[in-house]
Formats: C-alpha cells, structure tokens, sequence
C-alpha cells in the first residue's frame, strides 16, 4: 500500500496522456495550446507499467487525464489497459467534452465507468465566451449518452466571479431532473493566472451554508472518492459538489498521486517539481518502480501551501488535468 509519513493512503491515480488541449479557457489557456516543452508522450507499454505498478501498490481508480485525453487516437487502448489490470476496479476520463457525443460508446466499450465533463456555465453564450468553442449542446447530448450507457457522470465547473457566479440557481434547476454530480470547483492560483485569480477568485463556503440550509445533506464518501464535498436532496435527481481547496484541512484526505504525460510523478498538483520515473517503465517487472514510487512518496508534504501564493511548477491545469 502506498502510505505516506502522513498516515494518508493512496487508492487514487491521476495518469495525464497529453498536454495538449484544443479549447483555450480564460482560466487555463486564454491563448490557446502552446507548445512549449517535450511532447515524448507515454506509450501504450509504459502505460501498462504505470497501471500494474500503481495496482500492486493498491490503486484501485485510475483516472486518465489530459490536456484533452480525447486528442489521443489511441485512447480506447489507453482505456482497455487501465480496465484491465489487476486490482483497478475504476476507470475514469477527464474531458473537455469535444469529441464525447462521437467517441463516448467507444470508451464504454473499452471498460470506462466514471466520467467526469466539464462545463463552466450552462447558457451557451458564455459557454463560448470562457472556452472559445459553440460547443455546450452537443457536449450535453454526449452526456445524454454516456448516461444511457450506464456511466456514472460528474460535470465540473470552475467558479468564477465575472463569469458564472450567479448561476447557481441555473446549476440546481439542472440537477432537479438529471442524474448527475455537478461540482464547483474554486478557481486556483496558477503560474500564469495571478492577475485572473484575483479578479474572479470566490470561495465555496458562503454555497455549502446555503445548501445546508435548503435541505442538502452531506454524502458520505469512500476511500477512492475526489476531493469535493457532495450533497444530495431528496426533490432532487442530480448531486451537487464542492472542491475547495483553500478550505482548512483540504489535504488531510488526500488520497491521489499524479503521473504527466512524460511521466513525471507529481506529489501535488502544486508540488515544485516533477520527479522523473520513466526510466523504471522500461523493465520487465514492476518491482524497481513500486519501491521508487515507495520512496519518492516520503517527500510528499502535508499540504499544497495555495493560501501562501504558493503555485509550484504548475503553469497551468492543462498540464497535469486538475
């Protein structure tokens, strides 16, 4: 098991596949996809390494990341690899939505049971506006599908002052008649938003007191679940979640670790490193990567220092997919 000095244990891994992403997010990539660093991508066998190392160390959800996953061609053989491995019992995507409606069965069919969406405002105009793509009805009838074809569907939405802070009310009417977790996520202080996070920057708090107070119950979570905070309603199909990591105690239940798409192990989405672990993905075994995964986990600090300013080596989300 991979424990830390901590005490926290990690069933949870974020594998990013690409950096590369197509929609250019004020919050992310306002200029669009720059390419400006190594883009020697995993490969299916190292891939396959990372899954069985980090399952024999009892991962038990391996989420696939981006940039946009869907940008890979080979993203269904991505997925069939992590379903198939030995002790994951969760194969998830984290996508932009872009190619869902067209794509969405092939992933099912390859062994995808979770899938988590974004979409930052339900009015198509801004839609558009934060993303720079018309794309909100078409992302909407992907996850019509993705629901027919039994996954579990989580929709992110980055809270944003300027932007979609008073959609709320629009958020909970979705969720009234749509079997969906949709959960805000407090826009975070990057390398390259500062100016952007002190515009629209909005804590979570004053929503969770308000749905505490309108009959929202607390969901209890298991060892593999995310960092939001659910609530659900008994009038309402849909939950409702909360990510807020400037939230005291945010990292005491951290339960995930993060491999880039030039296979780095990140400690943190906001550590101030990757550390290299490509080489161990080369051997025929996996013994010599779970003891470098074992030992690189002692430098795993107890929290992410965000409320400091601090913002580490992330430049931007895209980089290791949130």
């Amino acid at each position: 098991m991979l424990k830390d000095k901590f005490g926290r244990r990690f069933h949870y891994l974020r594998l990013s596949v690409t950096d590369v992403c197509n929609f250019s997010c004020d919050y992310c990539l306002p200029d669009g996809y720059q390419c400006d660093s190594d883009r020697n991508f995993l490969g299916l066998s190292e891939i396959r390494q990372i899954c069985a190392g980090f399952a024999d160390l009892g991962t038990k959800k391996i989420r696939i990341t981006g940039g946009e996953p869907s940008l890979r061609k080979d993203l269904p053989q991505i997925i069939q690899i992590a379903a198939s491995t030995t002790g994951v019992e969760q194969v998830a995507i984290t996508t932009n939505g872009y190619r869902l409606e067209q794509q969405v069965d092939s992933w099912v069919d390859a062994g995808l049971n979770l899938l988590n969406v974004s979409i930052d405002s339900l009015d198509p105009r801004m839609f558009e506006s934060i993303t720079g793509h018309d794309k909100l009805e078409t992302i909407l009838s992907g996850i019509k599908r993705g629901l027919e074809r039994g996954l579990k569907v989580k929709v992110n939405g980055v809270l944003m002052r300027q932007y979609n802070g008073n959609e709320l009310g629009a958020f909970l009417s979705w969720l009234k008649h749509t079997p969906i977790t949709f959960r805000l996520i407090e826009l975070m202080e990057t390398g390259d938003n500062k100016d952007f996070f002190k515009l629209n920057h909005l804590s979570g708090e004053p929503i969770k007191q308000y749905l505490l107070e309108n009959g929202w119950s607390p969901v209890i979570q298991n060892n593999t679940a995310g960092p939001a905070q659910e609530f659900w309603h008994p009038d309402y199909q849909g939950k409702i979640g909360l990510i807020m990591p400037y939230s005291k105690d945010f990292c005491a239940t951290c339960n995930r670790l993060r491999i880039s798409a030039t296979g780095k192990l990140h400690l943190c989405l906001f550590a101030d490193k990757g550390l290299d672990i490509r080489p161990y993905l080369q051997q025929t075994d996996t013994l010599e990567l779970q003891q470098q995964l074992q030992q690189l986990l002692g430098d795993k600090d107890a929290t992410h220092w965000l409320d400091q300013g601090f913002t580490g080596a992330t430049k931007h989300l895209a980089m290791l997919g949130g």
